[in-house]
């Protein structure tokens, strides 16, 4: 009789079965399924024949979760093996476990016109307003890359703001975002800069557990919001704005991040008139636009996760994970605690929002041209690699890549690579070529089953100083 196995990427966990990867539309976000106890007992005895009262049992699960070792599916083992989308650069190598429909198209490009409404988190704005009560109209948290330098570009130079950029300081900042930020100095003399920086015995603290927890020491931009956010509310700086791109925003749904509700609640007058009631009844100034998003981002960070979200099954474990190493240094977290409760008795809470790049760039967001506007107006400084377009600030990104695609290929890890997402959405979204982000994704990113030699370097500030 021949064998029965688990179908590949199938892993049982308690009394259910668990999908890792990304299913067709019909399934997207169905990576769970209940198991009976007799169901159990066959999965746990796999591989092995079934006889027909068993075959039965199994029920729906035969031949699609349980099926004949012949028909068992493989992860590709390099991307010359994979299997691409037909519309975009989706493939099952970065994103194992990868579903295809019968056209041959990815669950990306399945659902690409209900996602077109999926623009961000938080509220979106076009025109940043003038402050009366503030001598900066907006802040920027600046990197020195690619995104945040337009950003910049765009409040400081077309919308001719008082911007303050803020800088965090990590020991991975590549050269290019290095001369990029020196530049901005020259070319913006009307935007004020701040750089701060973490002491080393206690980033290595942090970096240490995050290690341990993600396998990478990325935390941004977590601990950049922990250091100035006392900063802007000393300046009663009335917005906030971070360098996120519009694939980087999509990439939360499908990652199983954020449900499409929260890509609406900023627009949900009903809610907003709800949580602004009990906001009264508690004397305290009702929320503007943002503030909400500002004060549950910064909590979050001060206290972890709120158990109701976690229940909801839209936890973050990139965020936890940085919140647990944060709270390895307790004495990062005074401060800003303090100016938690502060701006939320004030009222003057800075207003988290999200520029839409596609609109500011008069309909898609390309990189090629805001790489040449960059470098003309801004006195930007691509990275030694000017085909590389995803991360240009910082060194160890590759490292995160790596990290996250390992882990999420072994079935260590529930979530999806994001920059795996971001490529293949990418191609799809913001007109690069395919042969382009073929040749990024072979020798720029991480999606490498080998240890890159980056990682020593990321690995060297993870152990922590006696």
């Amino acid at each position: 009789m021949e064998n029965y196995v688990l179908q590949n990427r199938w892993f049982p966990e308690g009394n259910k079965l668990y999908y890792y990867g990304l299913r067709n539309r019909e399934n997207l976000f169905r990576n769970t399924l209940p198991l009976s106890k007799k169901q159990r007992q066959i999965i746990a005895k796999l591989p092995s024949p079934l006889t027909a009262e068993e075959c039965s049992a199994l029920g729906k699960l035969l031949g699609e979760q349980v099926v004949k070792e012949k028909d068992l599916r493989k992860t590709p083992a390099s991307l010359r093996e994979a299997r691409f989308c037909t519309s975009c650069a989706a493939n099952d190598y970065i994103i194992p476990g990868l579903e295809f429909d019968g056209e041959g198209k990815c669950p990306l490009c399945q659902t690409a016109k209900e996602a077109e409404e999926l623009q961000s988190v938080v509220p979106l704005m076009e025109q940043i307003p003038r402050s009366k009560k503030s001598r900066f109209d907006v802040a920027v948290f600046y990197t020195g890359g690619k995104d945040s330098t337009f950003l910049l570009y765009h409040l400081a130079k077309v919308q001719n703001l008082r911007v303050l950029a803020l800088t965090w300081e990590i020991p991975f900042m590549s050269d290019s975002a290095k001369a990029s930020i020196e530049n901005a100095k020259r070319h913006f003399p009307t935007v004020e800069f701040i750089t701060r920086w973490v002491s080393e015995q206690d980033l290595r603290r942090v970096y240490g557990e995050l290690y341990r927890s993600s396998g990478n020491t990325c935390a941004c931009p977590s601990l950049a919001y922990l250091l100035f956010y006392p900063e802007l509310v000393e300046n009663r700086v009335p917005y906030f704005v971070a360098g996120n791109e519009p694939v980087q925003m999509l990439g939360l749904y499908y990652n199983h991040m954020a449900p499409k509700m929260a890509y609406r609640f900023s627009t949900n007058r009903f809610l907003s008139l709800l949580i602004n009631i009990g906001r009264i009844l508690t004397l305290h100034p009702p929320f503007k636009k943002g503030q909400l998003q500002t004060l549950l981002t910064m909590r979050q960070l001060a206290y972890g996760d709120n158990p109701l979200k976690k229940l909801s099954g839209y936890a973050n474990p990139l965020v936890s994970n940085v919140v647990a190493a944060i709270h390895k240094v307790p004495s990062l977290l005074p401060p800003l605690k303090r100016s938690i409760r502060r701006s939320s008795r004030s009222g003057n809470i800075p207003a988290f929002v999200h520029l839409d790049f596609d609109k500011l760039c008069g309909g898609k967001y390309h990189w090629n041209q805001v790489k040449d506007t960059l470098i003309r107006e801004c006195g930007w400084v691509a990275p030694d690699d000017s085909t590389k377009a995803l991360h240009t600030s910082c060194h160890i990104e590759r490292c995160k890549d790596h990290s996250q695609f390992v882990r999420f290929y072994r079935c260590e890890s529930k979530m999806i690579p994001f920059s795996a997402l971001e490529i293949s959405l990418a191609c799809r979204n913001c007109g690069r070529a395919k042969e382009e982000l073929m040749y990024e994704m072979e020798h720029l990113l991480g999606f490498s089953l080998e240890p890159l030699p980056e990682c020593a370097l990321m690995c060297s500030w993870a152990k922590e100083t006696p």
